[in-house]
């Protein structure tokens, strides 16, 4: 995906605790819309020779992020309910846990160096994330996800929600759905069509739900070549 200023390529993953893979590149921009994302991931980063990383929490609404010129980026998005319990999501929310002495090849994770991943060899990464006990998934979260019926009770479910993504089951769902919506939107779909489909309950419900979540209107989506570029949008 190429917007003005961003150069963004993702792809999917079969690993159960990798939602997306992604590399980008930008030139000519100093910042971007940053959708609400219910997913956190591991970012790596380089400017001017200067090498970093980050864990960059869950975002409960858009906002703007600066984008340094000319520089590359490499991340990982994690699949909901996957966490690294020595970082708890709920305190990442709308921020990042900066990782230290990171280089080229290497970075310093819960004591230890790691060899640092790139875009081709991410599950390979990230199964040793989980082999290390870094890396967990809870299975009440991946069920309910599924479509499982819970063994739990609901306020279980809840509790362990937000210990597992750092947002309640409702914020997750609505985050969902409105980067849904987006999508639908750029690819031309009429805004009264998105508005059914998705189950708002009517226009200035979804374009409430676009303007907290996404940071456009339902015309700004519809149009092409925004002048400022949108985070990663893709269809799950």
């Amino acid at each position: 995906m190429s917007q003005v200023g961003l150069e963004i390529e993702s792809r999917s993953s079969d690993s159960p605790y990798i939602e997306r893979v992604w590399r980008s590149r930008s030139h000519d921009v100093e910042r971007m819309t940053s959708v609400a994302t219910a997913h956190w991931d591991l970012v790596f980063w380089e400017h001017r020779g200067q090498v970093s990383a980050s864990v960059q929490g869950p975002e409960s609404r858009a906002g703007v992020a600066p984008v340094p010129e000319d520089a590359t980026f490499f991340g990982i998005i994690f699949a909901l309910g996957t966490s690294m319990p020595h970082l708890p999501l709920h305190r990442l929310v709308d921020g990042a846990a900066e990782i230290p002495d990171t280089t080229r090849r290497s970075f310093w994770l819960k004591g230890s160096t790691w060899r640092r991943p790139d875009y081709d060899n991410a599950e390979e990464f990230v199964r040793r994330l989980a082999r290390e006990g870094i890396l967990e998934v809870d299975p009440v979260i991946a069920g309910v996800l599924r479509g499982a019926p819970p063994d739990v009770s609901e306020r279980t479910v809840q509790r362990r929600f937000v210990a597992a993504t750092g947002l309640t089951r409702g914020a997750v769902r609505q985050i969902d759905r409105a980067r849904r919506a987006a999508i639908l939107l750029q690819e031309g779909v009429p805004a009264q069509d998105v508005t059914h489909r998705l189950g708002y309950f009517d226009q200035p419900h979804l374009a409430r739900s676009l303007t907290r979540y996404v940071g456009r209107t339902a015309t700004q989506l519809s149009e092409r070549g925004p002048a400022e570029p949108l985070s990663l949008l893709y269809k799950t």
